[in-house]
This record gives C-alpha cells, structure tokens and sequence, in this order.
C-alpha cells in the first residue's frame, strides 16, 4: 500500500501516512488487500522463475530415446535425476506403465500444474476486490459530502465537503493502482502456467506416440 501510494502522494501534495488518514476507514480493507496481493504475487513470481530455471529439456528429450530404444530403466534412472518438472511427471508415468500410463501422467501433471496455480485464485480475489474497495469508498466519501451540504450552512461546512471529495478520490485511486499493479504479474504467472500445459501436453503426446509406435512394431 506505501509503494501504491507514494505516486499518488506526489500528484495530490501530501505524504503516505496523510492520503491514509484521509482516504477514511475505507483505507484499512484495501490495505490489508494491498499487503496480500503484494505478498502472493512476490512468491508466485519468484516460484515461477525459479521453476524455469530447473528446466532441462535435454534431459526430457533424452528420457523419450531411452524409451523409444525401449530402455524403460534407463529412461527413469535418467529422469529421477533431474528437477524438472516434465521429468518427474514422466518417471510417475513410466514406473506406472503396467497399470495404466495415461492415468499415471494424468495425475502427476495434475499435481505438478497445482502447484503453479496455487496462489492465483487469492491474486485475483485481490485484484477484482481492490477496484470494488476503492468505489465503497468513494461512495462512503460522497455520502458524508452530501451529508455536509445538507446541513445548509456551506461555508461552515467547506472542510467537510472537502475531505468527503478526498476520501472519494483517494480510495478510488488506490483501489485502481493495486489491481493495475497486480494484473502485471498474474498476467505473467498466468503465461507460465500456459507454458507449463504446453510442455506436458508435448510430453504426453510425445510418449503416446513413442508407446504406440513400439507396440506396432512388436
């Protein structure tokens, strides 16, 4: 919420600690939001980056000749060796080859794409809720606006009017800057997780291929 608010601190003249106060109570949601999404989106982003420098395609591209030369052994001691993740989901798949493969790699890619997602439905309830947060308090703060007109008295009343139009503005524009800041990195977890897809489903459709190749030519 500090770093959202420092632009906004520069644009309106006033200090963080100053658009809180009065941006009203308005602001105590929408930092706890802030704090979340800031939270989640370090460590999904951080996780992201960190999975795909334990990719090793080589190694997978290897583990698909061992079996297509039919060294089933070769190809799991090989992948039990490797931090990738298409090489673990392979060696579940291949060590379960007797029962059923299919539904073998099915659930190994479903466990490895879980641990992607984690996390993502927490990041989007933060950025869907910020912009919500920010509209209540524009609400609350033209209520006491109007409240402040009604009394009659305008020129009496010009401090409240005032501050109803601050709290107004000030929990609308933190509200959009923390679901403007959060969309860039789920936009870009979310590109992960798609990659992530694609790779197993490359896999499976490669392995498939390969097992059904060798059965043919038995």
């Amino acid at each position: 919420m500090i770093t959202t608010s420092l632009p906004l601190a520069f644009l309106m003249g006033q200090t963080p600690m100053e658009l809180f106060k009065h941006g009203g109570y308005i602001m105590w949601p929408i930092i706890i939001v802030s704090f979340l999404c800031l939270t989640v989106a370090v460590e999904r982003v951080i996780f992201a980056i960190r999975e795909a420098s334990t990719r090793e395609r080589e190694v997978v591209e290897k583990m698909l000749e061992k079996v297509e030369a039919r060294d089933i052994e070769g190809a799991v001691a090989l992948g039990r060796k490797s931090k990738d993740y298409v090489a673990r989901i392979l060696v579940y798949a291949l060590t379960h080859k007797e029962y059923s493969m299919h539904n073998a790699f099915v659930r190994a890619s479903n466990q490895e794409l879980t641990r992607f997602q984690q996390g993502m439905s927490t990041l989007d309830t933060c950025i869907t809720s910020a912009p919500l947060l920010g509209l209540l308090g524009t609400v609350t703060g033209m209520m006491n606006t109007f409240g402040a007109l009604s009394g009659g008295d305008i020129a009496a009343a010009a401090g409240q009017i005032t501050g109803g139009v601050a709290e107004a503005l000030i929990a609308t524009a933190a509200g959009l800057a923390i679901a403007i800041l959060g969309l860039l990195p789920y936009n870009f977890i979310n590109s992960k997780i798609e990659d992530a897809k694609h790779d197993i489903s490359d896999a499976s459709n490669a392995i498939e291929l390969i097992i059904k190749k060798s059965e043919a030519a038995v």
